[in-house]
């Protein structure tokens, strides 16, 4: 996979406003704003992010995927805009 590919499949999954992916082909690194972690902690944000990509983290397609940030809209436009 390329950081497009689980950017473009984090984008679609959740419904994300922001995704940024870097990485190298093996391990990503994920920021990721979506209206579906309003009311969630941080570790369900985790869960839901991981649920969504649980196919390909299961085919060994997607090999690691580090969150560094899951945050809501209005908490993205705070931190990064």
């Amino acid at each position: 996979m390329t950081p497009e590919s689980v950017q473009a499949l984090l984008t679609e999954r959740l419904a994300a406003t922001a995704v940024e992916v870097t990485g190298d082909g093996h391990h990503f690194y994920a920021r990721i704003a979506s209206p579906r972690f309003e009311g969630l902690g941080l570790l369900a944000r985790h869960r839901l992010v991981k649920e969504s990509v649980k196919p390909e983290l299961d085919s060994g397609e997607l090999h690691a995927l580090s969150l560094e940030k899951t945050l809501t809209p209005s908490e993205w436009a705070e931190q990064f805009q």
